[in-house]
C-alpha cells in the first residue's frame, strides 16, 4: 500500500482537487483508494457529495483513537473509491494530544488495520503544518506537493521543503517526495511562465511534466459533489488529471 500525503501550508493551491482527481484517475484502472479527508474544513468530503453528519466517525475520532479507521470509511458512488470524511472536531485534536505519548504516530498506527485493503491511500492535508499535517507525513510513504502559480505560493516553497525535510528527519526516513504539481497554469500568463521555469530550475525532475490548467470545469465540480473527472472528462482540467495519474504511476514503477 501507497500512502501519499496532499501537502502545502498554504490554502487554495487545489490539494483537494488534486486529491480527489488522482484517486478518481487510480480507482477508474480498478485500483483500490481510499482518500482520507484530514483537513478539519471538509472539502474532500464536500466535493464528493457526501454530507459531513454530526455524530458519524470521522477523521476526528480515528485520530483521536474513539473509532476504529473501518468504521470510519464510506463508499463513494464510484468503485474502487472509498472516503474517509472529516469533521471541523478535528481541529481541536492537536489540543486533546497534546500529552499523549508518539502523538505523531497516532495515523500512521490506525492505518495499519486498513492496510491489506487499498493500493493508494491519499490523505488530503490541511493548509498549515500542525500536528494533523505531520501525522499525515509520518504516515505517508511519498508526499505531493500541489504549487499554484502565483508569486506567494511559490515563496513558501523552499519553508514548505524544510518543513518535509524535517519530518523525514525526526519522524519518518523513509518519506519520498513524489513531486511537485504546478496548478493552476496559464499559458496566456507570463508570471505562470517564469515561476515554471524557476521551479524547475530548482527542483529538477521532481517537478511533474503535467501542469494542471485554470479550468472552469475544476472550479465548478465540486459544487455538483463530483471529482472533474467525472463532471466533465473530456475537459482540460480533466485531461490533465488523467495525465498527472499516469506519471505518479510511472514514478513509482522507477523508484
Amino acid at each position: 500500500m501507497k500512502i501519499i500525503s496532499i501537502a502545502n501550508r498554504k490554502g487554495g493551491v487545489g490539494k483537494t482537487t488534486t486529491a480527489i482527481n488522482v484517486a478518481t484517475a487510480l480507482s477508474a484502472i480498478e485500483k483500490k483508494v481510499l482518500v482520507m479527508d484530514f483537513d478539519p474544513q471538509g472539502n474532500a468530503t464536500t466535493s464528493l457529495g457526501i454530507a459531513k453528519e454530526k455524530g458519524k466517525p470521522s477523521t476526528y475520532e480515528v485520530l483521536i483513537g474513539i473509532n476504529q479507521p473501518k468504521s470510519a470509511i464510506v463508499p463513494t458512488n464510484l468503485p474502487y473509491f472509498d472516503l474517509m470524511p472529516s469533521s471541523p472536531d478535528l481541529a481541536a485534536a492537536e489540543i486533546e494530544l497534546i500529552n499523549v505519548p508518539k502523538r505523531e504516530y497516532r495515523l500512521k498506527s490506525a492505518l495499519e488495520s486498513v492496510a491489506s485493503n487499498y493500493d493508494y491511500v491519499i490523505v488530503d492535508c490541511p493548509p498549515s503544518l500542525n500536528l494533523i499535517s505531520i501525522n499525515a507525513l509520518t504516515a505517508a510513504t511519498d508526499v505531493i506537493v500541489p504549487l499554484q502559480c502565483e508569486f506567494l505560493a511559490l515563496e513558501g516553497l523552499a519553508d514548505l521543503m524544510k518543513n518535509i525535510n524535517a519530518v523525514k528527519r525526526n519522524f519518518n526516513p523513509q518519506l519520498k517526495l513524489l513531486g511537485i504539481i504546478l496548478t493552476m497554469f496559464s499559458r496566456q500568463n507570463n508570471l505562470s511562465k517564469m515561476i515554471e521555469v524557476d521551479v524547475r530550475k530548482y527542483f529538477g525532475d521532481k517537478v511533474f511534466d503535467t501542469v494542471i490548467p485554470r479550468n472552469v470545469r475544476v472550479a465548478e465540480a465540486p459544487s455538483h459533489g463530483k471529482p472533474v473527472l467525472i463532471y466533465d472528462f473530456k475537459s482540460s482540467g480533466a485531461q490533465a488529471y488523467i495525465n498527472l495519474a499516469k506519471e505518479i504511476l510511472k514514478r513509482e514503477k522507477d523508484i
